[in-house]
């Protein structure tokens, strides 16, 4: 089976940190994945902006050293990369200064009819003024789109003063939120599973479903990144976003259509839903953790102070929560929910176990039933599992047996797995908003999240220590446990 590649119109991506890591490790290739299945029209280009000085070539140069580094030998093709290198431009502007922006406006007005997309792959201190400049330089056309990265604020209040910086420039419209984990195939297999088929929908609901597990769990530590995540910390940087916009997806009614407000229309209801966590609960209801040294990746691996090269922190490397969502569909039904740093394995996953049978007609000898489960695997080997009882094969009596039924999209689709970021950077140009958060829901997250931070704020609550290579602090698997339930193993 191959995929339909349809080609977008042509237009100009100018990637303001065009000589930073996210452009380097995911941006270009992701664009060059584009060109090669055919997606890119002509005259398509991209542009980077950044601070250093550097002409065209340079540029190209530094992008073929990109993708030579982050894409395999044999999907380098030397006339693609050429093509693609050629589509490729460079402008030194300084996000603080009118500096370079007047040699930026000549480069975009030779292409003034193209759809415009800038991508702000830069801290949010440069939102408010890359977005004016922008503005004030005539950079704005009816086809232009702003695409911003997380994390949009720190807390309720940073986030509407960043919206409302971008919103006086931008339309809301215009504006293109982006959390990359929206863009996973799995993700979007969830969708398809949920509304396309009879057989789940019926069942998703508190009469049928026990629990939800939702795990992201990375094997790195701080990788470069000491100076932002010591003052973030795993709340702020993957549940406010990754794992909350996850829990929409899992919860939220069926929309009306595809169109993107009623999809974002029914995840904002879901946000508006969650029961509060503050000072009176988050001592049961959360779990926060901080990595020390230990084995992960196969290696030694250096604790969490280590990598922020001495000194004291409170900041959490890990978090697990228990979440409920106060509606008809899910009263009742906990959503745990934990991510972390320096854990066993690099996993993410969904998933949803069912309610037990009422009541078993096997005898001891077939052994334990147990209920079944959708497991929704993002990364790494994308696919699902739907796991359920059967009878062992074979003559001398009934055995039952807990197995799975295993799509593997590796293995069921003759097509290469694209990354998120090649569907969200097209889905700009598209100007499909589907997969990209709303105002309103950013804000409405950040009004679950920041009475968890001022809980633990208020309640001195520390974190726990646990041994980077295991799966967090035993007080979050107390925290499951104490319910009855497992967290799920990796399978």
């Amino acid at each position: 089976m191959t995929s339909q590649i349809i080609p977008v119109d042509p237009f100009d991506y100018v990637v303001f940190g065009g000589t930073g890591d996210l452009a380097e490790r995911k941006l270009l290739p992701a664009l060059y994945h584009r060109q090669i299945s055919g997606q890119l029209s002509e005259p398509t280009r991209i542009i980077g902006a950044s601070r250093s000085e550097m002409d065209h070539d340079a540029y190209r140069q530094f992008a073929r050293a990109a993708l030579e580094e982050h894409l395999k030998q044999d999907e380098l093709s030397e006339d693609e990369v050429g093509r693609f290198l050629a589509r490729l431009y460079y402008v030194s502007v300084d996000a603080m200064s009118d500096k370079g922006w007047d040699d930026l406006k000549a480069l975009l007005d030779d292409g003034s009819d193209e759809i415009r997309a800038f991508y702000l792959a830069v801290g949010p201190s440069l939102f408010g003024s890359i977005s004016e400049r922008i503005r004030n330089h005539g950079l704005i056309t009816d086809k232009t789109r702003i695409v911003v990265e997380k994390p949009i604020g720190r807390d309720l209040a940073s986030a509407k003063a960043l919206n409302n910086t971008i919103g006086s420039v931008f339309a809301e419209d215009q504006i293109f939120r982006i959390d990359h984990y929206l863009g996973k195939e799995t993700v979007q297999n969830l969708m398809a599973l949920r509304f396309a088929n009879a057989m789940y929908e019926p069942l998703w609901n508190s009469a049928h479903i026990d629990h939800v597990q939702i795990t992201v769990a990375e094997s790195v530590g701080l990788e470069g990144r000491a100076g932002y995540y010591d003052k973030a910390g795993a709340l702020r940087d993957m549940v406010q976003n990754h794992l909350v916009q996850l829990l929409c997806l899992v919860a939220m009614e069926a929309p009306a259509s595809m169109d993107a407000e009623a999809v974002r229309d029914e995840k904002l209801k879901v946000l508006r839903s969650l029961k509060r966590i503050n000072d009176s609960n988050a001592d049961n209801l959360t779990v926060r953790g901080q990595y020390k040294a230990g084995a992960s990746a196969g290696g030694p691996a250096k604790g969490y102070l280590e990598e922020l090269e001495g000194g004291v922190s409170n900041t959490e490397t890990f978090v697990a929560i228990k979440a409920e969502i106060e509606n008809w569909r899910w009263a009742g039904v906990p959503f745990y929910l934990r991510t972390g740093k320096r854990m066993s394995e690099r996993m993410s996953e969904i998933v949803i176990t069912f309610k037990p049978i009422p009541h078993s007609i096997f005898d001891d000898s077939a052994g334990k039933v147990i209920a079944n489960q959708l497991v929704m695997r993002l990364q790494p080997n994308e696919g699902v599992k739907q796991w359920m009882m059967i009878k062992d094969p074979g003559p001398g009596g009934m055995r039952l047996r807990h197995i799975p039924l295993d799509m593997s999209f590796a293995d069921r689709f003759e097509v290469r797995n694209p990354d998120a970021y090649e569907r969200l950077l097209l889905d700009v140009i598209r100007s499909n908003q589907t997969l990209f958060m709303r105002r309103d829901e950013v804000e409405a997250a950040w009004l679950w999240v920041d009475p968890i931070l001022k809980a633990w704020e208020e309640n001195g609550q520390k974190v726990h220590p646990y041994t980077a290579g295991t799966w967090g602090p035993s007080q979050a698997i107390a925290l499951i446990e104490r319910d009855g339930r497992t967290w799920h193993e990796s399978d």
